[in-house]
């Protein structure tokens, strides 16, 4: 019985369903871990952004003792942000003299699409939202109210 079977060439039915059973649950397992590491590199871009823009605000209240006069607009151009990262976000600045909270928003030019926030609070002197919290999205609401 068993001289039959050492002449078989190929694989059975049973061990190729075996293969893919093994190759689907590594892929759920895999999956999940890809993207969200692909969220905390689209992040990276804002916290990076928000690192210059903060840096930016920090030399304009040492220079001049306030930032009531220092917009938005101003500071961007005076960061010098790349064409793509101004492309992949809208950025806000909530507070001032000096500014507590700096957000970055997604537009629809964003991978990963639009509406997704990362914001940067001063009081907490920590990064918070996309990509970064649990890996999970925030709400707008959170960063407004």
């Amino acid at each position: 019985m068993f001289k039959n079977l050492r002449n078989e060439k190929g694989f059975s039915l049973i061990e190729l369903l075996v293969v893919v059973v093994i190759i689907a649950i590594l892929a759920a397992i895999a999956v999940p871990i890809y993207m969200n590491y692909v969220r905390n590199a689209r992040s990276t871009e804002a916290q990076t952004a928000i690192a210059a823009l903060r840096s930016t605000y920090r030399v304009e209240y040492q220079t001049y003792g306030t930032t009531d006069n220092y917009d938005i607009e101003k500071a961007k151009q005076d960061t010098q942000l790349g064409r793509r990262t101004l492309l992949n976000w809208e950025f806000e600045v909530v507070g001032s003299n000096p500014p507590k909270k700096y957000i970055a928003t997604s537009t629809e030019e964003f991978p990963g699409g639009q509406g997704k926030q990362v914001w940067y609070d001063v009081e907490d002197a920590k990064y918070h939202g996309y990509g970064i919290d649990d890996g999970s999205e925030s709400s707008s609401q959170e960063v407004l109210d």
